[in-house]
């Protein structure tokens, strides 16, 4: 039984996620927000929200049980490096990535510069505490209020294809809008609670940490609305909203994920090999720089997605 409660986390986070982006766009776009921006932040909360309910319910559960920190850290650092890696890669592979200039000159170094700042938080308290929980979630409001007030600005340049975008938008009745992102909200936060409890029986049973679990497995769980998100941008050959998708939700696992769930308890760092995950994470995004501003310029080939997906596989390799 536990098992398959475990098993149908997944599903219930995939679509709980998948609700949650189609209503969050819906409502982004009556704003008259860009697509990229939509990405940036609508998408990239609704698709980073199963780590988010993960990561809160294994605070509310770690109240009195300090494994939880090791779930907390591995599910960010584990995310962000799937979503570098994996999903980009995957997406790539299946249409080349285009990189806009708002993402060259913006969006991946506040990535860049928010990976550093986690980094040195822990190296320096090996901890997140309230206060730096708080800081946390304003700069990602600070950040978010100026990308949907330059996209506001800068309305009047839409594409034929992004206007097109608003008025089906505006056709999509409110109502479905709200009953979606209800259901979407219901989803994740009961999937996100049997997909801990699950996490917790596995270490158990096969011996294996909870730190690993959650850098790979719960990772992967986690990282599927950011997948599906992705891959449909890439059908559709709307690489705003895919690259945007994916910078936004690795900002959005660090100042957010982290964030609140730190202001419900600080989040102590008891596991050093955490450390070595973190590298990891910055060696993919340092990775994905070299992409964009060397080899092929402004976009992510085929090429250079497989070689993101290979990274991965040697990840998992060593993770285990």
């Amino acid at each position: 039984m536990d098992n398959l409660l475990f098993i149908l986390s997944f599903v219930m986070l995939f679509f709980g996620g998948e609700l949650l982006v189609r209503s969050s766009v819906s409502l982004a776009l009556r704003m008259r927000i860009s697509t990229l921006v939509v990405g940036m932040t609508v998408v990239s909360f609704a698709t980073s929200s199963p780590e988010l309910f993960v990561s809160i319910k294994s605070a509310w559960n770690g109240l009195t049980d300090p494994r939880f920190y090791d779930i907390t850290f591995g599910n960010v650092i584990g995310s962000n490096i799937a979503n570098i890696t994996l999903v980009l890669g995957l997406t790539a592979i299946v249409f080349r990535i285009n990189i806009t200039k708002q993402t060259i000159k913006i969006n991946f170094p506040v990535m860049f510069f928010t990976f550093i700042l986690f980094g040195s938080v822990l190296y320096l308290f090996n901890e997140i505490n309230q206060i730096t929980g708080i800081i946390f979630v304003s700069l990602l409001i600070i950040f978010g209020w100026i990308l949907i007030k330059r996209s506001r600005e800068e309305n009047k340049k839409l594409s034929e294809q992004e206007k097109e975008e608003y008025e089906k938008a505006r056709k999509t009745p409110l109502l479905q809008s709200i009953l979606y992102m209800i259901v979407g909200i219901f989803l994740l936060m009961y999937g996100s609670q049997f997909l801990v409890n699950g996490v917790e029986i596995l270490a158990t049973d096969f011996g294996i940490s909870e730190r690993v679990l959650s850098v790979s497995l719960v990772a992967i769980g986690t990282s599927l609305p950011e997948l599906a998100t992705s891959l449909v941008a890439a059908f559709r050959k709307e690489s705003n909203l895919a690259i945007g998708n994916l910078i936004g939700s690795n900002i959005f696992n660090v100042l957010a994920v982290l964030g609140i769930t730190s202001i419900i308890t600080p989040i102590k760092m008891i596991n050093e090999s955490l450390f070595t995950d973190y590298l990891w994470m910055m060696i993919s995004v340092l990775i994905l720089g070299l992409f964009i501003y060397v080899f092929s310029k402004k976009q992510v080939s085929r090429t250079e997605g497989f070689l993101l997906l290979v990274f991965y596989i040697l990840f998992m390799f060593f993770l285990f």
